[in-house]
């Protein structure tokens, strides 16, 4: 699958914070929201080690970025991703009410490259099922094939 030329500006901008993430001792993770008009309200990357935080995944720290908004500002928000959020950052996506999701790597494509790291105890839960069993539909568009959205994990596990 590839992505068109808005998702793809958008995910490597997440995927450059990734990058920004693991340079400074991170987990190679990252995020922004976008507003329907293109415009980026918010970036985020993953703060787990830096802050000391389990829940400081790029994906919780966007949506913890726009808790202000009203309801219909963060439906019409799109999360883009490096990742596929994990069952957790879904679930908080689905409670903030964003409308959209895109992201490049697939939560199984890490699976396979972190393996039984205790670093990153990966769910085999991909977000669809999560938002689905949801009362509202969430739009998700991935996984995009884009290189660097593996590389950033490259070398970073213990078994990529």
């Amino acid at each position: 699958m590839s992505p068109d030329d808005h998702d793809d500006v958008h995910l490597r901008r997440a995927i450059e914070l990734a990058a920004a993430a693991r340079a400074r001792g991170d987990h190679p993770f990252g995020s922004l929201l976008v507003a329907p008009d293109g415009g980026v309200v918010a970036e985020g990357m993953n703060t787990v080690d830096t802050a000391g935080d389990p829940t400081g995944h790029a994906e919780t720290n966007v949506v913890r970025a726009v808790g202000h908004l009203d309801p219909a500002a963060r439906a019409g928000l799109t999360l883009y991703t490096s990742t596929e959020p994990c069952a957790m950052c879904a679930g908080a996506i689905y409670w903030a009410g964003i409308g959209t999701v895109v992201y490049a790597l697939g939560e199984d494509e890490l699976r396979e490259m972190t393996g039984d790291d205790p670093a990153n105890p990966t769910l085999a839960m991909p977000c669809r099922r999560i938002f689905e069993a949801g009362s509202r539909p969430i739009v998700v568009r991935g996984p995009f094939a884009l290189d660097a959205a593996r590389g950033v994990h490259a070398g970073f596990w213990q078994h990529s």
